[in-house]
């Protein structure tokens, strides 16, 4: 038998024996399918960074047409829950309480100030405890507020337009809807979990239940080991992947403007990553409990906070910004609102895929060097 005919063959044997370790191993199927589909459903269904039902407390001091018209504009909004209130006194209590999350006041001279051409006034509160909630409502009361107002120059022929005229377009995500931005960076912690965990937790398994003795004393190579035991698992991963990305554009309707060949060639990059960073952790720990938590805090935490996904890097202090750049998960999310949201723009999908592979080479390499066919 020649050496590459024996080398394919121990090859292929290592790959049939992690085949069939899988098969027979539930926890392997819950890793790669059970754990993304709850992250999706709790993320997808259970996060949102958009502001519904606000509850808003609507005071106005001398009721008309005009005070009328403008509270049933935030009446017919589909984002506030509003509740009248006859005094600001008991409104500004309420939102002490948190019962109510914004007020609305419009005087007693709202209407005539309108009527005859000076500023009319609306008074705004918002909670500020949650900042960004805060400021999404206060977008919103403006958003009610400038539309009511061009509705009233139409129809009474008044001119209350500014000198700037500010014409919004938003590009990616027209809808501003968070899930078209969670949906595809959860992908990249997903993946990042389940690659990790599944090459750390198997190796550590190995040498719990005596089997690692056992490979070490076959003719096996090392290369030829990590390959057989990384294959399963990385066709394992790009499954979930799969599962995961069908979700996204048939359970939660994230829209996919970019190529699906795109999407899959950075995928399979950045598993090798996630695969290599689990195969590193296997060579450090040999417990199954110790490789679990080691693969938490090294890759999921800071995937989920340094990648972008949720916390944007550039509200982020500079040291931090820069620590970003040796977490892979940033560079995978960046590829993933790319081809999601904006389509195939090659120079981000590029540069950020070579940075991924760069990480790969280092990652395996490191593995493969402290990888020994010994028992100490």
């Amino acid at each position: 038998m020649t050496p590459h005919a024996a080398t394919r063959m121990r090859v292929r044997a290592m790959i049939r024996k992690e085949s069939l370790q899988i098969l027979r191993d539930p926890s392997s199927i819950a890793i790669a399918f059970i754990m993304p589909l709850v992250l999706l459903l709790l993320f997808g269904f259970g996060v949102s960074l958009d502001a519904r039902h606000v509850r808003l407390a609507l005071v106005v001091e001398s009721a008309d047409a005009n005070s009328a018209s403008l509270t049933g504009a935030f009446q017919q909004s589909d984002y506030f829950v509003p509740v009248s209130y006859q005094n600001i006194q008991q409104a500004e209590q309420d939102l002490a309480n948190h019962r109510v999350d914004g007020i609305v006041w419009l005087r007693n001279d709202f209407s005539a100030r309108l009527i005859h051409g000076g500023d009319a006034v609306m008074g705004a509160y918002v909670n500020g405890v949650d900042a960004n909630q805060a400021r999404i409502t206060q977008g919103y009361i403006e958003g009610v507020w400038q539309t009511w107002l061009a509705s009233y120059a139409r129809d009474h022929g008044h001119e209350l337009k500014p000198p700037v005229v500010l014409e919004p377009r938003i590009w990616f995500n027209p809808a501003v809807r968070s899930r078209n931005f969670l949906v595809p960076g959860l992908i990249a912690v997903i993946m990042t979990l389940t690659g990790a965990m599944l090459t750390s937790m198997v190796v550590a398994r190995e040498w719990e239940r005596g089997t690692m003795e056992a490979l070490m004393v076959t003719p096996i190579r090392i290369w030829e080991l990590i390959v057989g035991k990384l294959l399963p698992y990385f066709v394992l991963g790009m499954g979930g992947m799969f599962m995961t990305v069908a979700m996204a554009l048939w359970v939660f309707k994230v829209p996919l403007q970019g190529s699906f060949w795109a999407l899959t060639g950075a995928s399979a990059l950045y598993m090798m990553v996630a695969l290599g960073m689990g195969l590193l952790i296997s060579t450090i720990a040999r417990s199954q409990f110790v490789a679990g938590q080691i693969a938490l805090v090294v890759t999921f935490l800071p995937a989920f906070i340094l990648s972008g996904f949720i916390f944007q890097i550039s509200s982020m202090p500079e040291p931090v910004q820069v620590i970003t750049h040796i977490v892979p998960a940033r560079y995978f999310v960046a590829i993933l609102q790319t081809v999601f949201s904006a389509g195939d723009i090659w120079p981000v999908l590029l540069s950020n895929s070579a940075a991924l592979f760069v990480m790969m080479v280092l990652l395996l390499g490191m593995a493969r060097r402290k990888s020994r066919k010994r028992l100490d």
